[in-house]
């Protein structure tokens, strides 16, 4: 199978794009350089792939292009402005990028004759978030508090109207939030700000100690979206949207993140509350999977404490001498072997 992946620099990106090439895929990527120190850059990603290209999801000429001569079999969008804290420095390009950049993926799904199945990746911002306990579903209403929530409900309004609309591939919208892994290094995300302090032997300062997420691993919700792809392909299911979200086992305070982290991190590992004074973030947001589960037969394989102690291995094993691309594929072999819990 060959798979068009946008934003495969990013962190999601760089695991999928190891996911699929260890399964005997070959994979064409399409996204902006990788941030410095990302696990596309230290793992070497790029030597896997059977296309790099390096170029905005808004160009929409260059992209349009990029898909027809790639003749891809699916196309997996995950290219995006991912930040909610970037989202009030860069409204614009928040906006642009996420909505606009969606907008040019759909319009070169209708002239790419090769594709078979399309998954466009939002997240679990788009809900209207009413810090309810329970999982939204996702019939729930869409919404919007930050520039990064609105611009991913857009985005996602914006496919569902396309669909139906105009002809094209089987298309589906996936939803999946807070996810974490090793090889991550975005600003002003838990797990990495942890990671960043702790190898430096420096106290981390951590904005909201009170929020609760579903922590998630990475393998998990990229196993989501590859269940999805498949599902298309066979023809199972035929598009809509779908969440994708541990259950409520995995719902923890960032404090409680940050604590279990630095015990298993170890030696001097240390966090220090300075909430306060910061923009809006939701205090709750969780996701109800039961669509995927019953559907897609999809389910987390990694416990919320998995998900932690494999993000923590993957930095030690890394500063401890293994090569990065090597310690994230040894974690995808012995992800394989679990069973869903």
């Amino acid at each position: 199978m060959r798979v068009f992946l946008t934003g495969h620099t990013g962190f999601k990106g760089a695991w999928l794009s190891l996911i699929l090439t260890e399964s005997g895929h070959e994979v064409v990527g399409y996204s902006l350089d990788p941030e410095p120190g990302a696990l596309f850059e230290v793992g070497e990603v790029s030597e896997r792939l059977s296309g790099d290209y390096r170029a905005d999801v808004r160009d929409t000429s260059t992209l349009g292009s990029a898909i027809t001569e790639s003749s891809p079999d699916v196309v997996i969008h995950m290219a995006a402005q991912p930040l909610v804290r970037e989202s009030y420095t860069d409204p614009r390009y928040t906006m642009e990028t996420n909505v606009m950049g969606t907008l040019a993926v759909l319009e070169a799904l209708r002239s790419a004759s090769s594709v078979s199945a399309a998954v466009l990746v939002t997240t679990d911002k788009v809900y209207r978030n009413v810090n309810q306990r329970t999982g939204y579903v996702e019939g729930d209403a869409l919404g919007g508090h930050d520039p990064y929530s609105a611009s991913k409900a857009m985005a996602d309004l914006l496919i569902q109207s396309w669909v139906a609309s105009f002809p094209g591939p089987p298309t589906a919208v996936a939803r999946a939030g807070n996810v974490i892994g090793g090889g991550d290094v975005c600003k002003d995300r838990l797990m990495p700000d942890l990671i960043r302090g702790f190898s430096a032997g420096q106290e981390v300062e951590i904005r909201y100690p009170s929020a609760v997420r579903p922590w998630q691993h990475v393998l998990d919700c990229l196993q989501g979206y590859l269940d999805l792809s498949t599902a298309l392909l066979d023809g199972t299911i035929a598009g809509g949207e779908w969440n994708f979200g541990p259950g409520e086992d995995s719902f923890r305070t960032v404090a409680e993140v940050a604590d279990l982290a630095a015990e298993l991190w170890g030696g001097q590992a240390t966090w220090a509350d300075r909430s306060g004074g910061h923009p809006h973030e939701a205090e709750l947001l969780a996701l109800d999977a039961a669509k995927a589960r019953t559907q897609l037969s999809w389910a987390d394989r990694l416990t919320y404490a998995d998900a932690v102690a494999w993000t923590v291995d993957w930095h030690k094993a890394v500063l401890g001498g293994q090569e990065p691309r090597e310690a994230a594929l040894a974690q995808v072999r012995e992800y394989r072997l679990r069973d869903v819990h």
